[in-house]
């Protein structure tokens, strides 16, 4: 298994792993603005075990972090945030979300000194919970009312990234950020999607909020009608 960093011809697998896994979908140009944006933060689990069959062939992605930093801190504290975690259910139980989740981590320290990460995941999520819980250390701060678009509760988790060892130049080494569990099931996803109480059930659209003054608040607006 290769864990590497996203690029812009991943998108497309990555979004299939979402719509395959995840209730909290998005438009292919915020996967865009992610990985233009925040090119050093997300990254991909491709199974180098599947023969390539030509130089055209894709690779095989299995699971994806999907993260950014927050660009306006309510509280002035620079620290990153995870979008979305996904793992195929074919290969779960192998520790890939800890290996993303804490790669991420640490491209989050070393590029922009975060003092901290943030994420969202539902209430209901036992299995991703334990995760960030007990394997992560990730702390519960609040439960976010009615986050998700289906009207499900969220906790508001936090990792403070400070107290991590550096390398004597203020950033943190891979030792330092060990991969230490295996067999651990990641469960569903973490997001921040949210729901709008105007929408009807029936068509529900939902806006994620992103920076302010870039010209991409209209690229995560999505209608989650089953099909």
């Amino acid at each position: 298994m290769d864990i590497r960093l996203l690029t812009t011809a991943d998108l497309p697998l990555i979004q299939h792993a979402n719509l395959e896994n995840l209730p909290e979908n998005y438009f292919l140009k915020y996967y865009l603005y992610h990985a233009l944006s925040w090119p050093q933060l997300s990254f991909v689990a491709v199974d180098v075990s599947r023969p390539r069959k030509g130089a055209y062939d894709y690779p095989k992605i299995v699971g994806y972090v999907l993260a950014k930093m927050e660009e306006e801190p309510t509280d002035g504290v620079q620290h990153g945030h995870i979008t979305s975690l996904s793992v195929m259910r074919t290969h779960r139980r192998l520790g890939i979300a800890e290996k993303l989740m804490r790669q991420s981590q640490l491209a989050m320290v070393e590029t922009f000194q975060a003092k901290y990460v943030s994420l969202h995941v539902r209430v209901s999520n036992v299995a991703a919970r334990h995760l960030y819980e007990d394997t992560l250390k990730f702390r519960n701060e609040k439960t976010e009312s009615k986050y998700y678009a289906d009207g499900e509760d969220a906790f508001s988790m936090r990792l403070d990234l400070d107290d991590s060892k550096t390398n004597g130049s203020g950033a943190a080494t891979t030792a330092e950020l060990p991969i230490r569990s295996e067999g651990v099931d990641e469960g569903e996803a973490v997001g921040e999607v949210g729901r709008d109480p105007e929408v009807g059930d029936k068509e529900k659209k939902v806006k994620v909020a992103v920076g302010r003054g870039l010209g991409v608040g209209d690229l995560v607006e999505k209608d989650e009608t089953k099909h």
